[in-house]
């Protein structure tokens, strides 16, 4: 069996450390140079000939992060590495995985080309925005899903009436997979949005008087959606409101809007760097789901079986 090597990007350390703890292997030594004009050189500093090798990089803006992995799995290929994984807990330009409006790129679709390109032969990733971007790929794709890491959190608080949400239409599916596991109801926001990160109006599907409400989603940028939802579905009559939401993108006045609305909280994992804390944010780590994502992949052992039955 190829040895292991585990690499972070330098943004995304923050992540990779506790996931080489839990896997028991350190990170390995690499250096990124970067020129007077922002040129970035990537250095390994070990041999990875042969080795089956794990970048592990979330490709959150700047862009940058997402230049160094691919030169990253280049500086590999060119080492002669035996198979190079990019561990992308954060899959960036996810959202544009279709062509909406003429003259539009689907980016998506481009990133995961250029993925290719670089060298990578495997990607490990999370809660991709919509499942079809694993068909972007031609290379295999594992893609975990933050079930994992909710449910169990779920399962000990003790909520009375419990109802699941769906902020917008697009995310039914991922709030109907929860309430099927609790066996409770599920409603719907729906929202129409003028022009992007700005919600214009939203009317919820379903009765939602007395109940502690958990609006699913998989990313907050801005959380417009998610404060106007929380917002809506206590004029509506909910007892309280909270949300799962995977990836904690919180850009713009995100912070701000969470204070103001009445969200009661924000449960995320760390797919993601939070830029700064507050009582309402929970934060839940995924680093011992992708260190064991990462042990099934080198052991050839099953990626289904870290998914919530």
């Amino acid at each position: 069996m190829k040895e292991v090597k585990l690499f972070s990007g330098t943004n995304s350390r923050y992540i990779a450390e506790p996931i080489a703890d839990f896997y028991g292997y350190p990170l390995g030594k690499l250096i990124v140079n970067k020129f007077s004009d922002g040129e970035m050189q990537t250095i390994i500093e070990e041999s990875v000939r042969g080795a089956s090798v794990f970048f592990i990089q979330s490709t959150f803006a700047p862009a940058d992060n997402l230049l160094e992995l691919l030169l990253l799995i280049d500086s590999a290929k060119r080492a002669s590495a035996g198979y190079i994984t990019a561990v992308i807990p954060y899959f960036g330009y996810a959202r544009q995985d279709r062509k909406d409006k003429p003259r539009v790129p689907i980016s998506a679709k481009m990133i995961a080309n250029i993925i290719e390109s670089a060298g990578a032969n495997r990607v490990i990733t999370m809660d991709l925005h919509a499942d079809q971007i694993q068909g972007f790929f031609d290379i295999p794709v594992d893609h975990l899903r933050s079930e994992a890491i909710f449910i169990p959190y779920l399962k000990k608080q003790k909520l009375d009436n419990v109802l699941f949400a769906s902020p917008d239409v697009g995310g039914v599916k991922r709030a109907r997979t929860y309430a099927k596991y609790f066996e409770k109801d599920l409603v719907i926001c729906d929202k129409e949005r003028r022009r992007a990160n700005e919600v214009a109006s939203m009317t919820v599907i379903g009765n939602v008087t007395g109940a502690d409400v958990i609006l699913v989603d998989d990313m907050a940028d801005t959380a417009g959606t998610l404060c106007k939802a929380a917002d809506v579905l206590m004029e509506k009559g909910a007892k309280s409101v909270r949300a799962l939401c995977t990836h904690a993108v919180l850009s713009g006045k995100a912070y701000e809007n969470i204070e103001k609305s009445q969200l009661q909280q924000l449960i995320v994992t760390d797919t993601l760097p939070l830029k700064k804390k507050t009582d309402k944010i929970k934060v839940l780590s995924c680093a011992q789901l992708f260190a064991k994502a990462i042990r099934n992949t080198h052991e050839y052992r099953s990626i289904a079986a870290l998914f919530v039955d």
